[in-house]
């Protein structure tokens, strides 16, 4: 990875800039849904993977709000 916060930001969004809001929303969406943890419910009868997707999933999820606050401040700074 990419050692800048901002970088590895819009690698995770795959967003290049200049970005606007609507675009980061909506990705952040579309990532929080991807990633949400409660849709691995279904996806593995092992309990053991079970909780490591769960946990791949929380984390992911908090990557994301990472990034998505990352951007928004970045964006709302520039315009």
């Amino acid at each position: 990875m990419i050692d800048d916060p901002l970088a590895n930001a819009l690698h995770l969004f795959r967003l290049t800039l200049p970005c606007t809001r609507e675009q980061l929303d909506q990705t952040r969406t579309q990532l929080l849904h991807t990633w949400n943890p409660h849709r691995y419910a279904n996806h593995a009868n092992n309990p053991r993977k079970y909780m490591q997707l769960v946990k791949q999933g929380e984390a992911m999820t908090k990557e994301i709000e990472r990034a998505y606050h990352l951007l928004r401040g970045y964006i709302e700074m520039k315009s």
